[in-house]
């Protein structure tokens, strides 16, 4: 069974959603940089295997780190009031997601979950999912990961409760230091009755149990 690291979510103290951009190196100052690390390493950027690396590496990270290219809090702007009456708890949970490292830019792998009771309206299912690829898709720790989060869902959609939880193993500590694997760390966010109400934390944990044992 997987070690569990239970840790409530980081406090934010700027709005990430919209800071302005910092100006970016050019493609070829980027390719540089990277052809300088593989001469550290201890290898020739010049044999055939990696002459192409520096190349490769610039447009996988525009990818991983795309993030910062986008407003999460604008995939929460569409919100449906015609629910039929439905005020009961919304629950989308095991997203899987990816991010980095802030600390050492290695992988983190896991899955978030998500639960909220609305207040006037609901959101479309997988723009909780865009919520979550948007900030994950930045250079991150996972307590800061899982207050972008809340704060984002929190402010936009205004719900009675929200209940934020990810599950997560950290590459840095599986490749680099202590090299332990399988351990995983948990963090989460709790607003209105979800952190006013153990009963509703109780509630939503069991919920989430459950796609654990899924799995």
């Amino acid at each position: 069974m997987d070690a569990l690291v239970d840790k409530p979510a980081a406090k934010l103290e700027r709005d990430d959603a919209i800071r302005a951009p910092l100006p970016r190196p050019t493609r070829k100052e980027a390719e540089a940089a990277v052809r300088t690390l593989i001469q550290w390493a201890g290898d020739d950027p010049d044999r055939e295997g990696l002459v192409d690396t520096p190349k490769r590496v610039v447009k996988a990270w525009r990818e991983m780190f795309k993030g910062y290219e986008h407003d999460a809090g604008e995939e929460l702007d569409t919100v449906f009031e015609e629910v039929g009456g439905y005020d009961d708890m919304v629950l989308v949970r095991d997203i899987p997601f990816y991010s980095h490292c802030e600390h050492h830019i290695v992988p983190i792998l896991g899955h978030a979950h998500i639960a909220y009771y609305p207040s006037g309206g609901v959101v479309g299912l997988s723009k909780l999912a865009r919520v979550v690829e948007i900030y994950a898709r930045r250079l991150q720790t996972q307590e800061h990961l899982t207050a972008n989060v809340t704060q984002a869902i929190e402010e936009r959609l205004k719900p009675r409760g929200l209940a934020v939880m990810l599950e997560a193993e950290h590459m840095c500590m599986a490749m680099r230091g202590i090299q332990k694997q399988g351990i995983s760390t948990v963090t989460t966010g709790f607003t209105g009755i979800f952190k006013s109400d153990p009963q509703q934390q109780m509630h939503f944990l069991s919920l989430v149990q459950r796609a654990y044992k899924a799995r």
